[in-house]
C-alpha cells in the first residue's frame, strides 16, 4: 500500500504533559514524608513533591522514585544501581530493556525538574503527521510499527533506528521494538497522528523531508 506522509510538525521537550497526576503526586509526596496534600490542585500538588524531594538526597530520591514506578519490573538490586547511573548518564537512553525507557524517562526529568540539575536533562520528540493511503478502496489501521516502516524514507541515513534496525524498517519483516521505540500514538481519524518518542530513537533534525511517500506490504495469511 502506498502512503502520503506530511510531517505537519516536529519539536523537542523535556516533559510530557499530563503524563504525571494528582494520585501520582499524592502518593509520591507520602513516599516522601509529605502526606495529608490531597486538597491542593495539580500545580501545587507538582511544587510540593519537588519541595519534599530537594530534603532528600538525590540518590534517595531517585530509588523513591523509581521504586514507585518501576517496582514491578526491577528488583531492589537493579534499582539501587539505576539510581547510582542516573546521577552521571541517561540511563532512559541506555538502558538495555527499552521498554521501560519511556518510564525512566519521566522518572528522571521529574528528578531533573525537581533539583534544578543534578541529573542529566534527556528530551523527547513530538511528531504531529499525517499518513494517507493513495488507494482509496484500502485503508487499515495503522500500527506503531507501520508508522515507523512508512516515517523511513523521510529520515535521515544517520538516524538510530535506521542504522539498527535497517531490515526490518526497509523489508516486509516484523518489526516488535517499534511498540517500546514510540511511546505514544495517538489519532482520532487514522490519519492524522501524534507521535511521541525519545530524541534519543528520532530528533527533529533526522527529519529531512515534510513530504513525502512511503510503501507499506502487508503479509497475507495464506492457508
Amino acid at each position: 500500500m502506498n502512503y502520503q506522509i506530511t510531517i505537519k510538525k516536529a519539536y523537542t521537550v523535556d516533559e510530557i504533559e499530563d503524563y504525571w497526576t494528582s494520585d501520582d503526586y499524592i502518593k509520591l509526596l507520602e513516599k516522601f514524608d509529605y502526606p495529608d496534600a490531597g486538597d491542593s490542585d495539580l500545580a501545587t500538588l507538582k511544587e510540593l513533591l519537588f519541595m519534599a524531594i530537594s530534603d532528600f538526597e538525590p540518590k534517595d530520591a531517585a530509588v523513591i522514585a523509581l521504586e514507585y514506578k518501576l517496582s514491578e519490573n526491577l528488583n531492589e538490586g537493579q534499582i539501587q544501581q539505576v539510581s547510582n547511573d542516573m546521577l552521571l548518564d541517561k540511563v532512559c537512553e541506555e538502558y538495555p530493556e527499552i521498554g521501560l525507557h519511556a518510564t525512566l524517562f519521566h522518572v528522571n526529568q521529574l528528578l531533573f525538574k525537581a533539583y534544578n540539575g543534578t541529573f542529566p536533562n534527556a528530551k523527547a520528540t513530538i511528531i504531529e503527521c499525517s499518513f494517507v493511503p493513495l488507494e482509496e478502496e484500502s485503508e487499515m489501521e495503522l500500527t506503531k510499527e507501520n508508522i515507523l516502516k512508512l516515517l523511513n524514507n523521510g529520515l535521515s541515513g544517520s538516524n538510530l533506528i535506521k542504522r539498527l534496525f535497517d531490515l526490518p524498517m526497509t523489508e516486509n519483516l516484523p518489526f516488535p521494538e517499534a511498540e517500546d521505540i514510540l511511546w505514544e500514538v495517538q489519532s482520532t481519524d487514522n490519519s492524522n497522528f501524534t507521535i511521541i518518542t525519545s530524541e534519543y530513537w528520532l530528533s527533529k533534525e533526522d527529519i529531512i523531508a515534510s513530504e513525502f511517500e512511503g510503501i507499506l506490504e502487508i503479509v497475507l495469511d495464506v492457508e
